[in-house]
């Protein structure tokens, strides 16, 4: 069965402003380095170009009335009211095009569930996606329409079961909060505590409400966190959740945020703990509907995006970016031609000591999470 990639060059042309942190350009960056690595010639998959998500639909997740204002603000122009929905913050800049891209992403992560549900493709990737924090009536964190939480109820809508599992320095609160009473999905977050980092949410303690108590698993990282204590924290949670709660289709959030070189967080995975991180889901088997996320260094973006490309179709790059491709977008922060970067450790004594603030977590949650239950009873 073959992959998809959905994604055009549209989707880089937005600018949230010269000086916002999100660049829709690190899009371009990771297709124009996957063609370079001929990642876009492979068999094993389809191209597809997105096409704006009807708001009909759109609707189903996020007010009317937020996205009649979203859609007015799209000429780049302020109007009343706009601020009670969170537009116009520094945050949420209101720019050219806002309901416009702000649809298209949302269009291709629906035509990536689509692509699935159809039986056409086993994974499909959306980079321009995972933007997790909007929330039904207002903006938040870059995010103007939570495309995963559009996927997820399509999805529902389709009678599956999913397993959504977010792995950017931020916690995925808006997806949390519109799923957070419901038993039919499994929210597991690895990120940053939010005593350090925005939104201040995804606390361990935030298990859920009503039928869906128990389906949401947070595990907040102490800054400075690395490979060695992500993946211990990966290990030991997520592969148990997911044989438990028995998942019929798995929906990612892939932000590369977590990196140590990034400017907007403070933990340190290289990308070769991030590329782990996509081979152990990978092997989980399932379908899956993986999504761009935060990112910030917008080379080390691409780089991360195309090795999760090159993973999902079980190829193994070199570790040399193509000479052509340097010379192109040198002054995009590509200062050398290594595809993998550094791989970034901290001093033993430190990851112990973070380890074990993190047992405390995983215990608390061992101790709480009996209730999750399977497609059979368990």
């Amino acid at each position: 069965m073959k992959n998809a990639f959905i994604y055009t060059d549209k989707l880089s042309e937005f600018k949230y402003g010269e000086h916002h942190p999100l660049k829709p350009f690190r899009l371009k960056l990771t297709w124009e380095l996957i063609k370079a690595f001929g990642l876009d010639k492979l068999s094993s998959t389809i191209y597809i170009e997105p096409k704006p998500a009807d708001q009909s639909f759109v609707e189903k997740v996020h007010d009317h009335e937020y996205l009649d204002i979203l859609r007015t603000v799209n000429v780049g122009i302020d109007v009343p009211y706009a601020s009670m929905f969170g537009l116009g913050y520094g945050d949420n800049p209101i720019f050219n095009g806002v309901y416009e891209w702000s649809m298209l992403v949302a269009g291709a992560t629906l035509e990536a569930v689509n692509l699935i549900l159809s039986g056409e493709v086993k994974i499909a990737f959306n980079i321009a996606g995972g933007l997790h924090h909007a929330l039904p009536n207002r903006a938040s964190g870059f995010c103007y329409i939570n495309d995963c939480a559009l996927g997820i109820k399509y999805l529902l809508e389709k009678g599956k079961r999913v397993a959504y599992i977010d792995i950017d320095a931020h916690h995925g609160d808006g997806v949390q909060e519109i799923f957070y009473d419901n038993d039919d999905v499994l929210n597991i977050s690895i990120h940053e505590s939010g005593y350090y980092l925005f939104p201040g949410k995804g606390f361990v303690e935030e298990l859920g409400t009503g039928s869906g108590y128990g389906y949401s698993i947070n595990i907040p990282l102490p800054p400075g966190s690395d490979d060695k204590v992500f993946h211990y924290v990966f290990d030991r949670v997520v592969p148990a959740y997911i044989s438990k709660f028995e998942p019929d289709i798995i929906v990612t959030q892939l932000g590369v945020d977590t990196l140590y070189d990034d400017p907007l967080a403070h933990l340190n995975l290289s990308i070769y703990g991030f590329a782990d991180a996509v081979k152990k889901i990978k092997s989980f088997n399932l379908p899956w509907v993986a999504l761009g996320g935060g990112g910030y260094n917008i080379a080390s973006v691409a780089k991360a995006w195309t090795i999760a490309w090159a993973i999902i179709n079980d190829v193994t790059l070199e570790n040399k970016i193509p000479a052509s491709y340097i010379e192109t977008y040198r002054g995009y922060g590509f200062e050398n031609d290594s595809l993998y970067g550094e791989r970034y450790e901290i001093d033993d004594d430190v990851s112990q000591k973070l380890i074990k603030e993190v047992d405390r977590e995983i215990m608390f949650l061992e101790k709480n999470l009996s209730r999750i239950k399977g497609k059979r009873v368990i």
